[in-house]
């Protein structure tokens, strides 16, 4: 079974760059399943249900989070409509699910979503025991393959989180710092990894926001604007997974570099 993992979309350029590029990639890869981090889908800061849909209409079938899971509060029916969770380490009383069972042709797929803490803003619930708890609930079923999104700002806290699974997972991938990783591989006990996916967003700019004033901020040390630029050259950043549904096993990991020019 393969699946598809896109990387961070960010704002109207990452969404309207999946739309371009995304067609062409299932045609040419052919994937079973297509995964995406939404959390900075609308302009930078979570999720809308007019994103969503806009993502869904171009082809992803489910939708990972992160920090910005509820930075939009008119918006958190979108876990009650959508295919999306958010990461499972939050307050068990934040709204939606940290986890997913996907059904694709008689096949279970497990979907987890946790968040790293260090270096983030929020005392989140530790992600190692979470995982524990998750896999030890479904330990159980039959599944075919389980998938965890780690959206962590330490590529440390990544690792570490990916050797703890190690051979209990089928993919480990991380999520959040936008800038794809060169460290792709399947270990030794069958788990595909990768500390970060990427981004699908705005190219030549600071991880997908507009240059100018991030270096500003960095002369002067004032916070100047965030903002994310609506046209120009955009990256499409995602790895593609093959498991093997009857080990669970992880067969291969190839990252996808992408570009196009929004206009």
């Amino acid at each position: 079974m393969k699946i598809l993992l896109i990387g961070d979309i960010n704002g109207k350029i990452g969404r309207l760059a999946v739309a371009k590029i995304l067609p062409k990639i299932k045609k040419r890869e052919n994937p079973d399943l297509i995964i995406a981090n939404a959390d900075n889908a609308a302009h930078g800061n979570g999720v809308t249900e007019s994103s969503l849909k806009e993502l869904v209409g171009a082809g992803v079938d489910y939708f990972t989070n992160g920090d910005h899971a509820f930075d939009r509060l008119k918006q958190l029916s979108v876990y009650d409509k959508f295919p999306i969770i958010r990461p499972a380490n939050y307050s068990p009383r934040a709204p939606g699910k940290g986890f997913a069972i996907i059904n694709f042709k008689k096949k279970k797929i497990l979907l987890i979503n946790l968040i790293g803490r260090t270096f983030m803003k929020n005392d989140y619930e530790c992600p190692f025991h979470k995982i524990d708890e998750i896999l030890a609930k479904f330990a159980k079923q039959n599944l075919s393959g389980i998938i965890i999104d780690v959206h962590a700002e330490a590529t440390s806290e990544k690792i570490t989180l990916g050797h703890y699974v190690d051979g209990r997972v089928s993919a480990v991938v991380g999520t959040h710092t936008h800038v794809m990783t060169a460290d792709h591989k399947i270990t030794d006990q069958g788990t595909a990894y990768i500390t970060d996916i990427g981004m699908v967003g705005a190219d030549e700019e600071c991880i997908g926001v507009d240059k100018e004033n991030i270096i500003k901020t960095f002369l002067t040390q004032i916070k100047y604007p965030h903002v994310i630029p609506e046209k120009g050259s955009a990256i499409f950043n995602a790895v593609l997974i093959d498991i093997n549904t009857k080990s669970t096993k992880a067969k291969s990991i190839k990252p996808i570099i992408e570009f196009v020019n929004i206009k």
